[in-house]
């Protein structure tokens, strides 16, 4: 197979991994940390508006399923990827980093779980899973 042409289709797939796992944490975090009475966390605005009644736990399954939906994808990329593994991998941890500035736009979290997601479980977690991909690929 043509490299760009695989590495079009790892990176589709690396994102479809990257987001099943975020989304399954996401799914998962009620049952594990109870959210507040009264707010609707498949609801934007009622998410938004219950913010202020957050405690601190309750931003822990949404930064690990940002950190750990980052590094699944980027073990995908950096598996799978014909050449440019890390490129891909990095990438990989752009296009969720750009979803999460989005998501600091739109919900307007307390700033210091803003910085603490943006900075950390993004780009260092693509890094840290393109590496792990990179090293199971002779391990088959």
């Amino acid at each position: 197979m043509n490299p760009v042409v695989k590495n079009v289709l790892v990176f589709i797939g690396a994102v479809a991994v990257g987001m099943i796992v975020n989304m399954g944490i996401i799914i998962l975090s009620p049952n594990l940390i109870p959210i507040p009475e009264g707010i609707n966390p498949a609801d934007p605005e009622s998410l938004k508006a219950g913010m202020s009644i957050m405690k601190p736990i309750n931003f822990l399954m949404p930064f690990l399923a940002h950190a750990l939906g980052t590094l699944s994808g980027a073990w995908f990329a950096g598996k799978f990827a014909a050449a440019g593994n890390m490129k891909l991998a990095i990438g990989i941890g752009f296009f969720f980093l750009i979803g999460g500035i989005a998501a600091v736009i739109q919900l307007g979290a307390p700033m210091w779980f803003n910085a603490t997601d943006l900075l950390l479980a993004y780009i260092p977690c693509a890094w840290i899973g393109g590496k792990l991909g990179i090293g199971s690929k002779n391990i088959d």
